[in-house]
């Protein structure tokens, strides 16, 4: 199958009803299939995986909705995992009485509420 008949056969299922779907919704519903999917079988650059987050690095992430398309275009773009950027959405959504009751002392975790509370995540 060459680009042009893979093209038209995509169109072809995208034109298939699906049952209780609007357009709007089953292409929404394609971009998560095609994320999970990307996730799944995508082996890209990890190379900064285990290495400290810059402040820079952790405001762009908590800049952007987390989204799985948002969580994996970050997880590329910083050649990270993709669970490191959901576990940082967790952090900064994780309120602070909690995070002093679970991991009080630890420096990754509070660098992270802060450049969330410096962007202006309401969790914090």
């Amino acid at each position: 199958m060459n680009k042009s008949e893979f093209k038209l056969a995509l169109l072809s299922l995208l034109e298939q009803p699906v049952d209780g779907l609007s357009w709007d919704k089953k292409i929404a519903y394609a971009r998560l299939v095609l994320v999970e999917a990307d996730v799944d079988k995508s082996n890209w650059d990890q190379s900064q995986k285990g290495r400290p987050w810059t402040d820079a690095e952790l405001r762009l992430v908590l800049q952007l909705p987390p989204t799985k398309e948002n969580i994996l275009r970050l997880a590329r773009a910083l050649h990270r995992g993709y669970g490191s950027i959901e576990q940082i959405y967790r952090w900064a959504a994780t309120p602070q009485r909690e995070v002093n009751k679970k991991r009080p002392g630890d420096k990754f975790i509070q660098q992270i509420k802060r450049i969330a509370k410096e962007v202006g995540w309401r969790a914090t």
